[in-house]
């Protein structure tokens, strides 16, 4: 599903459409994917409201009304965009949410897979409370970090997916952010030194902002606002890349599974830890 740099692109190009825009209608096919409030009761709240900003929280959409947040969650298939009324697209097969704006233009939630979820809500910090820090924040110290790692058994990657440990990062940018650091994947927590804590936590900002440069990966469903692709896959140092030579040192890209995820590594340069 999108990481952060993907939700963080889509926020970015989602700004100059919306910014200003009132909402007067919206319309929706299944109801699943409007989590709360209730699906007439977000039509009638909703409407009338203009949207003021776009920003993110971990992986989720935020688009600040006048009195509420529309927060929208991807998940696999998810796509957004912003297009005439009258104009057709391809993902328009898969819309189940449509936000009609003034002027004459829509806001679509296309999703295929139908996992998406959108919320209304006007306390976003209560609704997104579980959330962990954001790592691209002034507040996420090394310090910070290295202390939510006490006490911690599990492999560095399981823990680097978990949200409420970190907001945002999920199996593409782990896999990225351990291999700058040198670190094997299924290195348990315990064995890693206040060093290693101190360079994952980094490159773990060193991949994201990779891939916010080059406007996210897409390797299934994921397209920016204007429908075209992210080119971030094209940059990756191991993940997708099983069996191909290390950018760095030429063995050949391993993949194991490690919290039941597809996790990529170079051996050599991610040696295991005894």
């Amino acid at each position: 599903m999108p990481e952060l740099p993907e939700v963080e692109t889509v926020a970015r190009g989602l700004r100059e459409p919306l910014i200003g825009r009132r909402i007067v209608g919206m319309w929706q096919d299944w109801a699943p994917t409007i989590h709360s409030p209730e699906p007439n009761a977000f039509a009638a709240r909703i409407t009338g409201q203009r949207v003021r900003a776009l920003g993110r929280r971990g992986k989720y959409i935020l688009i600040t009304l006048e009195h509420d947040t529309l927060v929208i969650h991807l998940k696999m298939s998810g796509r957004l965009y912003v297009t005439d009324a009258d104009e057709a697209q391809e993902a328009d097969r898969w819309v189940h949410v449509r936000f009609d704006l003034d002027g004459g233009r829509q806001l679509r939630f296309s999703d295929l897979r139908k996992f998406g979820r959108v919320y209304l809500t006007d306390d976003v910090d209560k609704l997104l409370s579980h959330l962990g820090p954001e790592p691209l924040s002034d507040d996420f110290r090394p310090e910070v970090f290295r202390a939510g790692m006490r006490g911690r058994t599990r492999a560095i990657k399981s823990l680097l997916l978990e949200q409420e440990f970190l907001a945002g990062v999920g199996n593409i940018y782990a896999d990225e952010a351990l291999f700058r650091a040198g670190i094997h994947p299924a290195t348990p927590v315990n064995l890693l030194t206040d060093d290693d804590a101190k360079l994952l936590h980094q490159t773990v900002r060193e991949a994201l902002l990779a891939g916010i440069e080059h406007e996210g990966a897409s390797i299934n469903w994921y397209r920016k606002p204007d429908g075209d692709k992210g080119g971030s896959q094209n940059h990756f140092f191991v993940y997708g890349r099983t069996d191909l030579p290390c950018r760095r040192c030429g063995t050949a890209i391993n993949k194991i599974r490690v919290a039941q995820r597809g996790t990529h590594f170079c051996p050599q340069c991610q040696p295991e830890r005894l």
